[in-house]
């Protein structure tokens, strides 16, 4: 096997790096999504982990559970969508 293999095996090693460096960049990236008028946020890891939820008091309505609700999925969909977003430009989408 001549250089030709040994320079493409050399090409495949970095290209390994690079791809593993940007997975654990992405791994320890943090969005924050948000629902209309910001009255839940969620914070995601690149692994799609849900860390954080934090909730307006004004939102809280014992009449209306479905409202707080829509207003949690919302924002984890905003997340979620950065994510997809971010993970997208990525090479061979990781």
């Amino acid at each position: 096997m001549g250089s030709g293999y040994s320079k493409a095996k050399k090409q495949a090693k970095l290209m390994e790096q690079q791809i593993e460096t940007m997975r654990h960049e992405l791994q320890n990236k943090k969005v924050t999504g948000t629902s209309s008028a910001n009255l839940v946020t969620v914070v995601l890891n690149g692994e799609k982990e849900l860390l954080e939820i934090n909730i307006k008091p004004e939102c809280l309505d014992p009449n209306d559970p479905e409202g707080l609700q829509d207003l949690i999925k919302a924002a984890c969909e905003n997340a979620y969508q950065q994510l997809s977003s971010e993970s997208s430009s990525l090479p061979f989408g990781f």
